[in-house]
Formats: C-alpha cells, sequence, structure tokens
C-alpha cells in the first residue's frame, strides 16, 4: 500500500504558496462484497484526477461484515493506491462505523460516501471545495434542493425520505433540506467537538443537531442521488435498512430537536378542543338561565340549575370537554418543562465541547 500522505507541496509558480488541503474520503461498509471492488475501482480512478488538487486517501470502515469484505478490503488496500482499511470486530451499525473512522481518519476534511456510490464520486470535490471556499464546518449533498435530483429510487423509498426530511426541517427549524444523507464533507477539527454518541442510523441527524448547539456553518449543495447500481445489485446485498427502522429513527429525531414543539402543539390542539366544548356549555347555560325558575332568588341557585339543566342535556360535553381540558394542561406543562430541560442540555453541551477542545489544545 502506497504512503497515504506525502509531504505537503509548495509551489511558488504563480507568485503565491499553494498548499493542498488533506482529504479522507471514509467509506462504511457491511456486507459489502458485492460491490466493493467496483465501487473503490471507481473512485479510485476518480480521485486519481485529483492529485493536483488534494493529498487524499480512502478510508473503508469494514463494520463486522460478515461476509468476505474484510478480506477484499485488504487486498484492495495492497493493489489500489492510498487505501486503509478499519475493522471492527463486530457490527457496530453505522452510528458506531461513522464514529471510529471519524477517529481514524487523518484528513482536515472528512468526505463521507455510500459504498454503492449512490452519490457518486464527483461529489467529493464539490464537497469539499464548498467547504473550502464559504468556510464551513459541514457541507451536505442534498438531493431535495434546487438543482439536486435523485434517479431509480422506489417510490416508497423517496417518499419516506422527502417526508421525514420535510419534518426534521419543520421541528428543527433549521433551514436545510437533507437531515438523513450521508454524503457529506465535515471540517475534522469542528467534527472532533461534537462528541457524538449514537449508535443507529440516527446518526446524522446528531450531527445537525449538536452543530447547531455548537454555532457550526452548514452549508447544502445540490446533489445526486442514484440507485441504478444499488438496485443492480440489490439480491446480493444485506446492508440496506429497512422502512420500519427509517421511519422509526426519522421520527425519533425530529422529536429530539424540539421535543418541547411535539408536547405544545398537541396541548394547543387539545386547549382549543376542549374551549370549543367550553364555549358551548357556557353559551347554552346563557341561554337556559333566563327560563330557571329557582326555588330562591340568589344568582348561585338559578347558575346552578342552568349548569345542572345544561348537562342533562348534554352529559358528555361536560365529561370530554373537561378531561380534554386537564390533559392540555399537562401537555403545555410537558412542553414547557422539555423546553427548559432542552436549553440546560444546549448550554451544558456547548460548555463541555469547549471545555473538550481547550483541553485537546493544552495537550
Amino acid at each position: 500500500m502506497e504512503t497515504l500522505y506525502k509531504p505537503l507541496e509548495k509551489s511558488h509558480g504563480s507568485g503565491k504558496l499553494k498548499i493542498r488541503p488533506t482529504v479522507t474520503v471514509l467509506l462504511p461498509a457491511y456486507n459489502e462484497a458485492a460491490i466493493i471492488a467496483d465501487s473503490l475501482t471507481i473512485l479510485c480512478d476518480h480521485m486519481g484526477t485529483l492529485n493536483d488538487k488534494y493529498q487524499w486517501d480512502i478510508l473503508i470502515v469494514n463494520d463486522g461484515s460478515k461476509d468476505e469484505t474484510g478480506r477484499l478490503a485488504d487486498e484492495l488496500a495492497q493493489s489500489l493506491p492510498n487505501i486503509s482499511v478499519h475493522h471492527n470486530k463486530v457490527n457496530q451499525n453505522l452510528g458506531g462505523a461513522l464514529r471510529n473512522g471519524f477517529k481514524v481518519a487523518k484528513g482536515e476534511y472528512i468526505v463521507v460516501l455510500d459504498i454503492d456510490l449512490s452519490f457518486g464520486p464527483d461529489h467529493v470535490e464539490k464537497l469539499v471545495d464548498a467547504a473550502i471556499d464559504q468556510d464551513a464546518d459541514i457541507v451536505i449533498a442534498s438531493p431535495y434542493m434546487k438543482g439536486g435530483k435523485t434517479t431509480n429510487i422506489p417510490f416508497h423509498r423517496l417518499l419516506m425520505s422527502k417526508v421525514l426530511n420535510k419534518i426534521m426541517r419543520l421541528t428543527s427549524g433549521i433551514n436545510i433540506h437533507s437531515f438523513t444523507g450521508m454524503a457529506r464533507a465535515y471540517k475534522k477539527e469542528f467534527l472532533d467537538t461534537l462528541n457524538l454518541k449514537t449508535s443507529t442510523y440516527s446518526i446524522n441527524p446528531e450531527i445537525i443537531q449538536k452543530a447547531r448547539i455548537m454555532r457550526g456553518r452548514i452549508v447544502e449543495v445540490p446533489g445526486h442521488l442514484d440507485w441504478t447500481l444499488q438496485l443492480e445489485y440489490g439480491e446480493n446485498r444485506t446492508s440496506s435498512v429497512s422502512v420500519f427502522k427509517g421511519i422509526l429513527n426519522g421520527l425519533m429525531s425530529s422529536f429530539i430537536f424540539r421535543p418541547y414543539g411535539f408536547f405544545m402543539m398537541v396541548g394547543l390542539l387539545l386547549l382549543v378542543a376542549s374551549l370549543y366544548m367550553i364555549i358551548w356549555i357556557f353559551y347554552h347555560v346563557y341561554l337556559i338561565y333566563p327560563e330557571i325558575q329557582a326555588s330562591g332568588d340568589f344568582f348561585d341557585d338559578r347558575f346552578s340549575e342552568a349548569v345542572a339543566a345544561a348537562y342533562n342535556k348534554r352529559p358528555h360535553a361536560f365529561l370530554i370537554g373537561g378531561f380534554t381540558f386537564v390533559t392540555a394542561i399537562l401537555f403545555l406543562g410537558l412542553g414547557f418543562i422539555s423546553l427548559q430541560k432542552k436549553r440546560y442540555f444546549d448550554e451544558l453541551f456547548h460548555l463541555n465541547s469547549n471545555i473538550l477542545k481547550e483541553c485537546r489544545k493544552a495537550k
């Protein structure tokens, strides 16, 4: 295997000092024996055209594969340039594979791609250039923004992805279109401050959430999501995520962005419903009140009989209205409590991450 990084080259031909940035292309792989050779050959050929622009290497994280993925990756690392392999002894899911890859990667910029190249190799240059030009901490290749496109995506998968990403956009308040996509470029120095914990497919939304807390600059560029190769090898692959698991992870990620929003939304809807019934009760009490011939002339006697008459007419309005009102107050209370806890979490995470960053600098 060739040396991953050669000494930085400096050019004075144009009168300016030119230093090529270092880029690690990170490829998580679980049971990808059917496509790993073809994908790496295509990717290496493309990266070879960028030798004058970047110092690059490719890092494969074999996530405890049960097929020949690990052996093939090691063989390819010997025959193709600038490839290294990190082996997880057991499967740690996408989150674990990415977290281990982030630790091992040496580039100033880390570009994550699916090993099936559903986002083509040309995205590497597009993502890194955007990160450098816009001084971004994270750059996302989005097929759902203006200029992006999708090819050969099964309808149910595409619909699920669009709906979940739309929900996350609404609940998070972050103006990006792709929260779940994996094709991204990261500034490694910033990525190291995020202290990621998720071991599931929810790691991609987690990165966005924690990057926002850390005031990271997140940029989107149009991407092309193409499942042609994935569908071609689909019968021989076992790494696909189930639709149910994808929906569940997406909804949980949406909740984590703004948990108080969910509670308050439900609370407000219940409050509106309960107020409708309470207004109905008071309106009918108002209509019945003049007709009441109470045993006494006191207001409370006549009013109590008017309420009793309204109750006899529509008892379910009292029961459902009261229960709905109490439930609405409970949900609104949970919303305010979760809002307070979310703010505490954000402040503590920001403080701890900055302390961690300073400790690493001190070393």
